[in-house]
């Protein structure tokens, strides 16, 4: 196919020979297969602040360090400065995310560059070479399910002992390659130190993966993994090699109406992000 003009600067410095094609169209970012030599790779194209939503974005960047001063002043205004500053640092943290998480041995896609808004990065296939399916796409055996879960529950303790919560964890951002599970999509990771939403965030992706798999191992529906890892690390003492039982007891019986409220928002966040999720899998289908 014709080379698009946001991924040009790549062919003309050399990173890319060939657009083979286009495997995703969304809000965030479009996503193409591209040739690199004999490899194949995949380009994740970042659309401009006008074109992307920034509806959540506050809860996502608490914590977030702005080496400019400057830059930091202007993402707190209105102007047209201040929201590309902030789409900037939108599109920065997810680069920074991967690298930091590959590096830390999280199963996610290895990035290979980043050039004016385009990053390039391994491309996840299944065991026949096609682009590998999201795990909402997958049906499972119970056992294959209990496996998978395992997994994730692994990476999730990885990223978070590399600082990180992907804040966004779901089916949707899950692919699943001959080798198991990679996660991707890292736009609103969070510091898991300095974001006062971390916690929440935490137990909300640990839920949604209980929930999608508990499709096809039921026995998983009764385990509680996310706040048991959040009451480990905020206490000191989780560990990459921490053995967890999927089990917690409160230390209070005290409720915390903010957080209360904050997960009953979060949920009907997911709900309303689901059906869009939904609705635009069906599209790229037609």
């Amino acid at each position: 196919m014709k080379i698009p003009p946001r991924l040009r600067p790549l062919a003309d410095d050399g990173l890319i020979d060939e657009v083979l094609r286009q495997v995703k169209s969304g809000k965030e970012a479009d996503v193409f297969v591209v040739r690199c030599g004999d490899t194949r790779r995949c380009a994740k194209v970042f659309k401009e602040a006008n074109q992307r939503s920034f509806r959540q974005a506050a809860i996502y960047q608490e914590g977030r360090k702005e080496r400019s001063t400057r830059r930091a002043r202007a993402m707190s205004g209105r102007t047209r400065f201040g929201r590309k500053e902030q789409e900037k640092s939108w599109i920065n943290a997810e680069v920074d995310a991967l690298y930091t998480l590959s590096a830390a041995g999280v199963r996610v896609p290895r990035p290979l560059a980043f050039v004016e808004g385009v990053l390039l990065m391994e491309l996840i296939t299944d065991r026949d070479g096609h682009v590998a399916p999201r795990l909402g796409e997958v049906v499972l055996d119970a056992d294959t399910a209990r496996d998978y879960h395992g997994r994730l529950i692994a990476e999730v303790v990885r990223m978070l002992m590399a600082g990180l919560i992907h804040g966004d964890l779901s089916e949707f951002n899950i692919l699943v390659d001959e080798h198991g599970p990679v996660i991707i999509d890292l736009p609103q990771a969070v510091n898991a130190a300095a974001n006062l939403s971390a916690g929440m965030l935490l137990v909300r992706d640990v839920d949604r993966l209980r929930r999608c798999l508990g499709r096809f191992a039921p026995d998983l529906l009764d385990t509680d993994y996310g706040k048991e890892m959040w009451a480990l690390y905020a206490g000191g003492q989780l560990h990459a090699d921490s053995v967890l039982t999927g089990h917690y007891e409160p230390a209070h019986t005290d409720v915390n109406l903010a957080e209360l409220m904050g997960i009953i928002d979060a949920a009907r966040e997911e709900e309303m992000e689901r059906r869009e999720r939904l609705r635009e899998s069906e599209d790229e289908e037609t």
